[in-house]
């Protein structure tokens, strides 16, 4: 069999030669970072402002709610076969022409003459944005001197940690003081700076067009529908009543059917997009696995106060801001400095992996004692353990995925890596939905129960409320409440398990730079 491998034929001696990082190979990087960063801003902050989106285009609920579930389909069903495309049109052409094309379809979006126009434009950009974070992590495997190559992929974990918390503040500044559009054009000046960046620092690879003759057909017509059925599925389940509707019946099932169709075509394939015996390795699983579980982690701990405040205190996305740039600022700090503390060969990452995780568990157990009166000022410590949390969290999991692996597997560990990381927060926001409905249904059948068995309680509390719309709200607003604490429990307990699997599944491993190979225990 030829050693030509469609994912394995860059030049292999490049990434040793690169002993020193120069100047300018440096801004191509973080050019590349830039590219990432800009595809995330553009999915949180549209999703943060949909409200304002849809009022003023005139769109109702229930087709919004299509606005952002195909523009997630499309951008992790992108995702699973980016890597390929971008090796074979080259690290810097694919990665500039995806960034052209976001911003374009960015700009084009508000000028939509109609909710199909729209939709289209957003499946577009949604496939545009999908290709740019899975570059990231292969530009910074292939180039990066190994002494250097952690602080590389602190870079990446901003795409998971600083993008998603600056989505609020952004479109709270954007729909407040400025227009609602620039929810969409905000992309076009970082877009510009990323596109002259990359174009100058990157080295010029020659096309392998000649890979498109082999291209993995299979794979391609049974993984891109089957992921964007269960992301569909996965947003819309709540809405719709999950399998009491046919429609997500046929999403789930069918997209389930061709997701096994493509792995098991993944496997057996000479040329596959995912490489599935990576899963072989320890710490590659360990990795993925924990992955999963700290993105849901991460988007509860996010969700759970943003909803709790606009639900019970009817706060905008302006008063909720102070929350989210509490986390994001102090992350361009903690996570070059937890970077620095996994670079020292004295230091085992399963540890600083736990403690993150353990941060994560006293938010959770903290936040599931909350009240009625808790206001913004009340997540203030919960979310103060988010910075340094989430850079453990992150920067573990990369760690342990990373380390040992070489550049020509880059592509593979990006591809799985990333798509499962979206395809996580897609999962994440369907169980926080459907497990926040179901309970809040729950407490209020509860409540209302309780009412009704104290009748003089239930009259006294109708007269001191002024009627039963006021006795609604208050029985709406504790709902909400036990609901919320319920979430913290729920994401508690999957911190809990996470944390339980550190000592069983992962190897030691040192730093990139570090020759000595992982413990064997």
């Amino acid at each position: 069999m030829s050693t030509a491998h469609p994912l394995t034929t860059e030049t292999p001696a490049r990434t040793p030669a690169q002993a020193t990082l120069s100047l300018r190979l440096a801004s191509g990087l973080i050019g590349m970072l830039l590219a990432s960063l800009l595809a995330i801003l553009n999915e949180q902050v549209t999703a943060q402002a949909m409200t304002d989106i849809q009022g003023a285009l005139s769109i109702g609920h229930d087709d919004g709610t299509w606005l952002t579930a195909l523009f997630e389909a499309a951008n992790v069903a992108t995702m699973v076969f980016a890597p390929w495309f971008g090796i074979t049109f080259t690290l810097k052409r694919f990665t500039i022409g995806a960034v052209i094309a976001t911003m374009l379809f960015g700009v084009l979006c508000p000028f939509a003459p109609n909710v199909a126009s729209l939709y289209t434009l957003r499946v577009l950009q949604g496939i545009a944005g999908g290709c740019l974070p899975p570059m990231l992590i292969i530009v910074a495997l292939r180039y990066l001197p190994p002494k250097v190559k952690l602080y590389g992929l602190a870079g990446y974990a901003l795409t998971a940690t600083f993008g998603p918390a600056l989505g609020t503040p952004l479109a709270a500044l954007w729909t407040e003081f400025v227009s609602w559009r620039m929810a969409f054009w905000q992309i076009v000046p970082l877009g510009l700076l990323s596109c002259v960046a990359i174009q100058q620092g990157l080295p010029d690879d020659p096309l392998k067009l000649e890979r498109l003759r082999s291209f993995n057909w299979t794979g391609f017509i049974t993984g891109f529908p089957a992921v964007a059925m269960l992301v569909i599925a996965l947003l819309q389940g709540d809405r719709l009543d999950w399998l009491n509707s046919s429609f997500i019946y046929v999403m789930v099932g069918g997209g389930a059917l061709l997701l096994v169709a493509f792995f098991v075509n993944e496997w057996f394939h000479p040329l596959p997009f995912f490489k599935l015996q990576m899963l072989s390795r320890r710490n590659f699983t360990h990795g993925l696995t924990t992955l999963a579980g700290a993105v849901t982690l991460i988007v509860g701990v996010t969700a759970i106060p943003s909803q709790y405040l606009a639900q019970v205190h009817s706060y905008r996305p302006l008063q909720t801001a102070p929350l989210s740039l509490l986390v994001a600022v102090p992350l361009l700090i903690t996570l070059p400095l937890t970077a620095a503390i996994l670079n020292l060969k004295r230091v085992d990452s399963r540890w600083v992996l736990a403690t993150g995780i353990s941060l994560m568990i006293a938010t959770c157990l903290m936040g599931s004692f909350m009240s009625s009166d808790w206001t913004r000022q009340n997540f203030y410590l919960l979310q103060s353990l988010q910075i340094l949390a989430q850079p453990m969290l992150i920067m573990g999991i990369l760690m342990g995925v990373t380390t040992g692996l070489p550049p020509t597997e880059g592509p593979f560990a990006s591809a799985m890596f990333n798509s499962l990381k979206t395809f996580s927060a897609a999962a994440a926001t369907g169980l926080i939905e459907s497990l926040g409905t179901a309970r809040e249904h729950f407490h209020s059948t509860v409540l209302v129960d309780q009412l009704g068995n104290h009748a003089l309680i239930a009259s006294q509390s109708i007269d001191a409320a002024h009627g039963l719309d006021e006795l609604a709200h208050r029985l709406h607003e504790q709902a909400v409440v036990l609901t919320s604490a319920d979430l913290y429990r729920v994401m508690a307990g999957v911190a809990i398990v996470l944390l339980l699997i550190v000592p069983v599944l992962p190897v030691r491993i040192y730093p990139p730079w570090s020759d000595t190979p992982p413990s064997s225990h």
